[in-house]
């Protein structure tokens, strides 16, 4: 017969497995909550970029980010949590603040070369690039069946969104550069998940937009010379551009990074495409633009690839 210590290591050893699994379903249901309000938050920024016209986009990138920095940083002294990044990791941040200024700099240029439509689409098969870079560097497997489902959400954004028949050469460009704005979303979703044991999200988020600013200061003060210079943009657009850094960036994007450290980062990006849905929805409500049945049934093939990767 066992002895007694042994049958209290057993039972020790059998409760903290239980305890461990407990904690281990809470932090993916946090990733799951912070994913779902982050595209909420996601999904005003196509409205809020409509409401800063005439802004040039490259300013519109810019001074978001600056919003962004500035909101982290306060949040940050709010909470008295540390501010800098080790000098040893500044190679690393410079890195991921040019992956995210290049999303955000090839998704707008790519709108003056193609059409939204092929923009959106392409911009969102990004799930699949993060299953395979969750793959190659943080050797996270992904299921068949949930491969399947970044198909159909892949092919739900695609009937959403809509496709153009006609290829023109610039169009070919516009293509290719929201294509790579999709490789560089997937990079910047694997930078979040593998800093998620070395910062803490806020410092994390500071470091992350304070590079990516940075970098898109060169294209910021070209578009105030090749226009008419720096000048203050009217109440309007100063609201927008307020809202854009605050809300889709400083609050979307962060919670976005949040679930990155809880949840597998295929399974929080394919959440994301939900950002086109929320798009579709909020150009009804604010500008009356009546979605069409294909737009309907995309959002619902969408809705049903995301249900096939979570369950």
């Amino acid at each position: 017969m066992r002895s007694k210590i042994a049958v209290a290591h057993e039972t020790e050893a059998l409760v903290q497995e239980v305890a461990q699994h407990g904690e281990a379903q809470k932090e993916k249901r946090l990733g799951l909550i912070y994913s779902l309000v982050a595209v909420g938050f996601f999904g005003t920024s196509a409205v809020m970029v409509l409401y800063a016209n005439p802004v040039p986009p490259v300013e519109k990138s810019f001074w978001r980010l600056i919003i962004a920095t500035l909101f982290i940083f306060t949040l940050l002294k709010i909470t008295h949590e540390p501010l800098g990044i080790k000098r040893k990791s500044l190679p690393r941040f410079a890195l991921y603040g040019l992956i995210t200024a290049a999303h955000f700099v090839l998704y707008i240029a790519s709108l003056s070369f193609t059409t939204a439509a092929h923009t959106l689409t392409l911009v969102y098969t990004s799930p699949a690039f993060v299953a395979i870079f969750s793959a190659i560097f943080l050797k996270e497997h992904i299921s068949k069946r949930r491969w399947g489902g970044v198909a159909i959400a892949a092919l739900g954004v695609g009937i959403l969104a809509g496709f153009e028949p006609k290829l023109t050469p610039e169009m070919l460009l516009g293509d290719s550069m929201a294509l790579a704005s999709a490789v560089a979303y997937g990079l910047y979703s694997i930078a979040g998940r593998r800093e998620r044991n070395n910062y803490s999200l806020l410092s994390y988020a500071f470091g992350l937009y304070g590079f990516a600013m940075l970098w898109m200061f060169p294209a910021a003060l070209l578009s105030f010379s090749l226009g008419e210079g720096f000048k203050l943009y009217s109440w309007g657009p100063a609201l927008a551009l307020l809202g854009l850094g605050i809300v889709p960036l400083g609050l979307g994007h962060t919670l976005y990074n949040a679930g990155l450290r809880r949840l597998n980062a295929t399974y929080v990006n394919v959440i994301a495409t939900q950002e086109v849905t929320l798009g579709v929805f909020f150009a009804w409500a604010f500008y009356g633009q009546v979605p069409s049945i294909s737009s309907l049934f995309g959002a619902l093939v969408t809705l049903l690839g995301v249900l096939v990767v979570l369950i």
